[in-house]
């Protein structure tokens, strides 16, 4: 170093200073290995040494095993198929007024029991089950699929009909078809996730009375559950999670016979059905057919856009045959009102209908 600073710098006035290797550092608290009495002696020879085996032998070694490990989390994510468990809420899917104003107020405690809720004041002891019971086309999966995104949830959803009335346990091997093995796989993985997740089983009507009551105790201040993931027996404690569980059929099962909730599942369960809670309000059930079809009308768009409550002020001016078109909160065009009320016309139309055969399959499901 000496020679090529003399080399280097011939014109450069400098000073030749001696100074030592090594230092003492002194008032150290801690329990490193390296300190003694509080006293850490720095050698400089020792410590550039130290320095350069850790760059070239440690910093490659930990960043091999970074890289390593995130090819094995991406590999095993893919065989557990993790990314189909991200809820898609439909592009159509509209917050409606049955959701706001019946829906939430009706599911929103029944979560907090399960998962808890925001604030200082959540409860830890966390337990529970919500058991929904309608006819098809009441919005119950998509309501499930809305919520669990907003909640920051895994929605895993298990096909009743896949599993079948055959199938008494949750385990995979004592499957009969491998898309029942499938649906038993998945019920396990989600008890293996634990955290952030919400299992719905749908069309449980299709399924066994034994094989539903396996999920009593998820219900319970236990939460636990014997389970079997890749061959393993295990029992989760789902106790402190995130973990909800969400069961919903059709009250009429396929043979015609009324579906029959398990009397200890019922016991532990908030079992609504979303028929007689709908029941007193039919007309926000009604309004949300319209509401769930401008997503889909360019022309109903143009009034909403500006203001949902304007769409429902011209569906009230044709439900009433009101003579004075009522007061927009939106500045249109005469040609804008006007498409927007031969759209609602025929859509109410259609909307008629539907609900009259929807009425009509509640009544012929429900004879004896």
């Amino acid at each position: 170093d000496e020679a090529a600073t003399l080399l280097l710098f011939k014109e450069h006035n400098y000073k030749e200073r001696t100074a030592s290797d090594s230092s003492q550092v002194n008032g150290l608290k801690g329990t490193h290995g390296v300190i003694a009495g509080q006293q850490y002696l720095l050698d400089f020879h020792r410590f550039m040494q130290k320095m350069s085996s850790y760059t070239s032998t440690v910093v490659p070694a930990f960043t091999g095993f970074n890289s390593l490990k995130d090819e094995l989390t991406k590999k095993y994510r893919q065989a557990l198929k993790i990314s189909e468990f991200e809820p898609r809420v439909l592009s159509s899917f509209v917050r409606n007024r049955l959701i706001n104003e019946i829906y939430f107020p009706l599911l929103g405690g029944n979560f907090a029991k399960q998962i808890g809720s925001a604030g200082d004041d959540k409860r830890t002891a966390r337990m529970g089950m919500l058991l929904l019971i309608s006819p098809p086309g009441y919005g119950k999966t998509t309501l499930m699929e809305y919520l669990a995104k907003t909640m920051g949830l895994h929605f895993v959803k298990i096909n009743g009909p896949t599993i079948g009335h055959n199938i008494t346990s949750i385990d995979p091997v004592e499957a009969t078809t491998s898309g029942a093995r499938e649906e038993l796989k998945k019920i396990n993985l989600a008890l293996e996730m634990a955290d952030n997740v919400m299992l719905y089983l749908d069309d449980i009507q299709h399924c066994s009375a034994e094989f539903l009551q396996k999920f009593i105790s998820l219900a319970d201040g236990q939460r636990k559950m014997d389970g079997i993931f890749e061959g393993n027996s295990r029992t989760y404690d789902l106790r402190g999670k995130r973990f909800c569980v969400v069961m919903a059929g059709n009250p009429y099962t396929e043979s015609g016979e009324q579906f029959k909730i398990p009397d200890m599942l019922a016991n532990r369960a908030d079992v609504y059905n979303l028929g007689d809670v709908i029941g007193s309000s039919d007309h926000l059930f009604n309004l949300s057919l319209i509401e769930n079809a401008v997503a889909e009308n360019s022309y109903l768009q143009k009034i909403t856009n500006r203001s949902f409550d304007d769409l429902y002020k011209l569906v009230n001016f044709i439900e009433t045959g009101a003579e004075m078109l009522p007061d927009l909160e939106g500045n249109y065009n005469g040609q804008e009102v006007q498409d927007a009320l031969a759209v609602l016309r025929n859509l109410m139309s259609v909307r008629n209908l539907v609900v009259k055969v929807n009425q009509q399959y509640i009544a012929s499901a429900a004879m004896k």
